[in-house]
């Protein structure tokens, strides 16, 4: 992936948007069945998240710069996450998570 963008004549500038950056979810709920993520990183199509030792729940993601809306699925029901930067409302006015990416 190239990450930068060139003008004939100048140095190579760094462009954010084009960039991933590394996200880590966490849900706790150590009594579920499973766990899944979705949101609009992956067109809400639902993502198993990973057991930890510990109960949690856990997803690693690469995401681009900015903010992104999510939800937990907690044995198929959703769940905010406590811990996002924020809330908002997706495409049908339901209540979601927010995180930002920079």
């Amino acid at each position: 992936m190239n990450t930068t963008t060139e003008t004939p004549g100048s140095l190579p500038r760094f462009n954010a948007k084009q960039s991933l950056h590394h996200a880590t979810l966490f849900c706790n709920a150590p009594k579920a069945g499973h766990v899944a993520l979705a949101g609009d990183f992956n067109d809400w199509n639902p993502m198993p998240m990973t057991r930890m030792p510990d109960g949690r729940w856990m997803a690693n993601l690469e995401l681009h710069h900015g903010f992104h809306q999510y939800i937990f699925l907690v044995d198929d029901k959703p769940v905010l996450d406590p811990n996002a930067y924020g809330r908002a409302r997706n495409d049908q006015d339901e209540p979601v998570s927010l995180m930002a990416l920079s």
